[in-house]
């Protein structure tokens, strides 16, 4: 599980909500792959857990999930991303960056819409208008990707105080540039805070390095069917 969970609803109400969501997915710790129904209710437990916080006298109390779980698939390696809110989840393959989660906020809608670019998006004063949150009072459920496993994926989970300081373009320069996925965690959190730093900056780096999978298009899955101030840098490797 490489998962990121952005708290909101003030210092403590966000750290207390965003500390319940990775209390449910650490109970999977151990397992070799996870299943939709398993991902489903931890999410359901930390939904339930969080708006347990906000009646308790903590205020509106909400954060953000995203992040990929490895799943298998008749024996084969497979990435099972889901996203609630605006953290991201990113892929690195061939040298190309790809964002996986499409964020719930409010620019997004907009640049659906046609009402913004997403030039425009960057600087717009709703950016951080978010429109899905686990808590908060939000009822949206989160979206999920099924997509195979190839040897070398190099996966990117970040907050948006990450994604807010930094244009893809240099985020695929130092995720393809550094090999180490420590360094490169590093050299990411190092240059959103040389670029302003104003929101928590929190990144997660997965690489594949031993997978059993088969070439195949990345899909989303059918859902029917189926502000705390740190900046912690962590890294990850070995799917299998």
């Amino acid at each position: 599980m490489f998962v990121v969970a952005d708290g909101m609803g003030g210092h403590e109400a966000g750290e207390r909500a965003s500390a319940t969501v990775i209390e449910e997915f650490a109970f999977y710790i151990g397992r070799t792959s996870l299943e939709l129904d398993d991902v489903r209710f931890a999410l359901e437990r930390a939904r339930e857990g969080v708006e347990h916080l906000s009646t308790s006298g903590n205020g509106r109390a909400g954060t953000t999930l995203s992040g990929v779980v490895i799943a298998s698939v008749d024996g084969m390696g497979y990435w099972l991303a889901l996203n609630i809110g605006d953290s991201r989840t990113y892929r690195l393959a061939g040298g190309e960056l790809e964002q996986i989660t499409v964020d719930h906020s409010v620019v997004q809608e907009l640049i659906e819409s046609g009402e913004l670019t997403p030039e425009e998006a960057s600087s717009d004063r709703r950016r951080n208008i978010i429109t899905r949150a686990i808590g908060a009072s939000s009822t949206g459920d989160a979206d999920y990707w099924l997509f195979p496993a190839e040897l070398g994926d190099r996966i990117l989970v970040c907050s948006d105080g990450l994604t807010s300081e930094l244009p893809d373009g240099r985020i695929r320069e130092i995720l393809a540039s550094v090999p180490d996925p420590q360094k490169a965690a590093d050299a990411l959190v190092a240059d959103a805070l040389e670029a302003g730093g104003r929101d928590n900056i929190t990144v997660v780096i997965a690489d594949a390095v031993s997978v059993a999978s088969r070439p195949g298009t990345l899909f989303e899955t059918d859902t029917a069917d189926i502000d705390q101030n740190t900046r912690p840098r962590e890294a990850a490797g070995g799917v299998r």
